[in-house]
């Protein structure tokens, strides 16, 4: 057992380092995942701020108490574009025959996925650090956050970066070609955008509220915010937890269901 063990850990491993090895190779893949969240912080900050903090906070408001309110929500609409290079990379690994080489190998068939797994959610991490940069950059201060809610808001953000990219690499799995996996992701890059990442759900439009409502990314922002900002989080902490489970779990199965379906 401990053998088997020490195998899969050594085999996941190597697959790891192929797949940082594959993402130091092409940069410009993550540069565009990290330029879209950049540019959208810019954009809302200081070109739509002071009018969003109006609409937000009232005319007492100022742009500090919206870069406070968006930067929560940029952090995970980066974590949310991320996976969207790993069901790139999966499926590029499917169609040009890399994966059939490696059934014919003595590893870990598992290692593979898991390689794509990590290693995506450590890019998820260096993006939403170097994201943050940026916010500290522009002004904003979570200084009220004790230790253990840093903790706290560390661990969500690696698990919703989990879950994603268990969903990633099942699109990836399931696709004919990378442009059709890069297709195929784009709805984790989309729904950050009708969360509540950018302004409340309760100003939102009563036909568009619930969409915005009852998807996993608006439970797992409120969620960041009272961490960092200290308001209510309410029930959304376990709303943002039950999604990230719920996500991996089927993304788990889905990916290793066709992982290990006898190639055609």
């Amino acid at each position: 057992m401990s053998s088997a063990l020490a195998l899969a850990a050594r085999d996941s491993s190597t697959m790891l380092r192929r797949n940082l090895l594959h993402a130091r190779r092409y940069p410009s893949l993550t540069l565009n995942v990290l330029l879209t969240p950049i540019v959208l912080l810019l954009l809302f900050v200081y070109v739509f701020g002071d009018v969003m903090s109006a609409g937000i906070g009232g005319a007492g408001a100022d742009r500090a108490d919206y870069v406070a309110y968006l930067v929560p929500g940029i952090l995970l609409m980066t974590i949310g574009a991320t996976p969207a290079g790993t069901a790139v990379s999966v499926s590029m690994d499917m169609t040009e025959g890399i994966i059939a080489r490696f059934r014919t190998m003595a590893i870990h068939r598992g290692s593979v996925l898991v390689g794509h797994v990590v290693g995506s959610v450590i890019q998820s991490v260096a993006s939403v650090l170097l994201v943050g940069a940026v916010a500290v950059a522009i002004g904003f201060r979570a200084t009220d956050a004790s230790p253990l809610e840093w903790l706290a808001a560390f661990g969500l953000l690696v698990l919703v970066a989990t879950a994603f990219t268990w969903i990633a690499v099942g699109m990836g799995m399931a696709s004919p070609s990378p442009e059709a996996a890069s297709n195929n992701a784009l709805p984790l890059m989309i729904l950050p955008l009708v969360s509540s990442a950018f302004v409340p759900v309760e100003q939102m439009p009563g036909w568009f509220r619930p969409l915005a409502e009852y998807q996993p990314f608006t439970p797992a922002i409120e969620t960041l915010r009272g961490l960092l900002l200290g308001s209510d989080i309410g029930s959304s902490g376990w709303l943002a937890v039950g999604w990230c489970v719920g996500l991996t779990v089927v993304g788990y199965l889905w990916s290793t269901s066709l992982f290990h379906r006898d190639p055609k």
